[in-house]
């Protein structure tokens, strides 16, 4: 019997979840590790590195891995699949040694201008550009072909032992040029065995780069997309540390990695949705397209919701444990108006999916280049006169005006329910678990926090079941997409 469509989803996200929930551990050991060893200056460079190779891999993966889960999501034949995998690794890799160099080359001015100087860093940063972009391809296999639990696998285990490297240069005085050096060689090893793994499966065959036209015609307008889509979540660490320097970049990406648990939420559906919402669109299943949009919504709500008002009231002491007394007293303020910019960023994710069906990838590149347009100018005219608090300040502005004009071009396409009664009863439920978060004392260690996270998360979901938050439709289908392979219809 063939598995639902909707139960092979949940069980793609619950691996996806996991995989991210254990990778977003991995924020938090480091977080402590580098700022409480380091200091913020450090940290601030550290986030300079982050940043700078998430802009190199939008630009040289030339948008091709997404075209990877797009165009060969499908049961398509073997030797499709191997001329399709190689012509667009060898298309990355051509574009990616490109830029390494490029950033090599101007190394001295880039430290100088963003990383206070640190030349060898960056040198560094041009190295994982390169590495990181090949294994992104071998990893979108993974994606394109639903093979979760193999990308689940290589991510856990690869950023495990980086981090324990990391700790132990650290820990033993090799700083943070050791920790960057440890990132580039985990994720060169990482590349090798993913090439044998893929190997297995599929061959190596000389490509023919048959089809590379299409694909490019499918990716190539998404580089603006993607570019602007950097600017808008990113480049405010960059302006940041031009009018600020690094140790403000360093107390701005605490608090902005304080409520990065948001974007790993958001990468469970990003990962998850696409091609499995291809494949549905390809067959012509509408209904379940649009159950799937639906429902998706909902539950990212359900639980982002609670989390923006929850993470706002319990920033500062959390940043007291995890980092410093010096960032926690500067970095909570910006961490209300992050976490419900990053809340709109992941509305935006899930709903634009029907662009992307509906190969509308120019509207999504034209509207991400204007909120990069509106990102930088805010930033410019708000971080000298308000510091980190502008930073914050525009990119809400700018995630609110994107993801209205990205609603209404996506709900054009495609439209799907949005339950807001739901989304009322939840922002109600919300503001009754801080007032029961108010009432306990502020967590001063681990155990604490966790337990005061634990009581306000059963204050919510009691509230939100009063309410009858959930119909007896949508626990049904859950478990159609837990346990058996009914569709629902609407």
């Amino acid at each position: 019997m063939i598995e639902s469509p909707y139960r092979k989803f949940a069980k793609d996200i619950v691996i996806i979840g996991i995989t991210n929930f254990l990778l977003a551990l991995n924020v938090w050991v480091l977080l402590p590790l580098l700022t409480k060893t380091l200091g913020a200056s450090a940290y601030g460079i550290w986030s300079q590195v982050d940043v700078t190779f998430q802009l190199g891999i939008s630009v040289v993966g030339l948008g091709l891995p997404f075209a990877l889960s797009r165009f060969l999501a499908a049961g398509d034949g073997k030797e499709k699949l191997q001329d399709g995998f190689y012509s667009l690794l060898t298309v990355v890799a051509l574009a990616t040694i490109a830029c390494s160099i490029l950033i090599i080359a101007f190394a001295n001015y880039i430290a100088n201008t963003l990383f206070g100087g640190a030349t060898g860093i960056v040198i560094i940063t041009g190295i994982i550009i390169f590495v990181w972009s090949l294994d992104i391809m071998f990893l979108s296999f993974f994606r394109a072909r639903r093979q979760m639990l193999n990308y689940g696998i290589f991510m856990v285990v690869s950023r495990c032992v980086e981090t324990g490297i990391i700790a132990y240069l650290v820990l033993n005085g090799f700083g943070l040029v050791g920790a960057v050096l440890c990132l580039a060689g985990v994720r060169a090893v990482l590349l090798v065995v993913l090439f044998f793994f893929v190997k297995n499966q599929i061959g190596i065959k000389m490509p023919h780069f048959g089809n590379v036209k299409e694909y490019l015609n499918f990716s190539l307008p998404t580089i603006p997309g993607s570019i602007a889509s950097w600017v808008s979540s990113s480049s405010d660490r960059y302006i940041i540390g031009y009018f600020l320097g690094v140790a403000s970049v360093g107390i701005y990406s605490a608090g902005y990695n304080l409520v990065s648990i948001i974007l790993f939420l958001i990468s469970v559906f990003g990962f998850v949705l696409p091609p499995t919402l291809s494949k549905l669109y390809d067959e012509g299943k509408m209904d379940e397209l649009k159950n799937l949009l639906k429902y998706s919504l909902k539950y990212f709500l359900a639980i982002t919701i609670p989390f923006t008002f929850g993470v706002s009231v319990l920033s500062e002491p959390i940043l007291r444990i995890f980092s410093t007394p010096e960032i926690a007293s500067q970095s909570h303020i910006v961490v209300p108006l992050l976490a419900l910019s990053i809340l709109l960023v992941g509305v935006f994710s899930i709903v634009y999916n029907t662009l992307i069906l509906t190969m509308k990838t120019r509207t999504i590149g034209a509207i991400c280049v204007m909120a990069a347009v509106v990102n930088i100018g805010l930033n410019i005219v708000l971080v000298p006169r308000l510091g980190i608090e502008g930073a914050a300040l525009g990119s809400l502005l700018t995630f609110m005006l994107a993801c209205g004009i990205g609603s209404y071009y996506s709900l054009k396409e495609i439209k799907f329910g949005i339950d807001w009664s739901f989304i009322g009863k939840s922002l109600f439920a919300s503001i009754i678990m801080i007032m029961a978060i108010f009432w306990f004392r502020y967590p001063t260690t681990i155990l604490s926090t966790i337990v005061v996270i634990l009581a306000g998360a059963v204050v919510y979901g009691v509230v939100v079941f009063v309410l009858k938050g959930f119909t007896k439709q949508e626990i049904s289908f859950l478990k159609t997409m837990c346990y058996n392979r009914v569709k629902i219809k609407e």
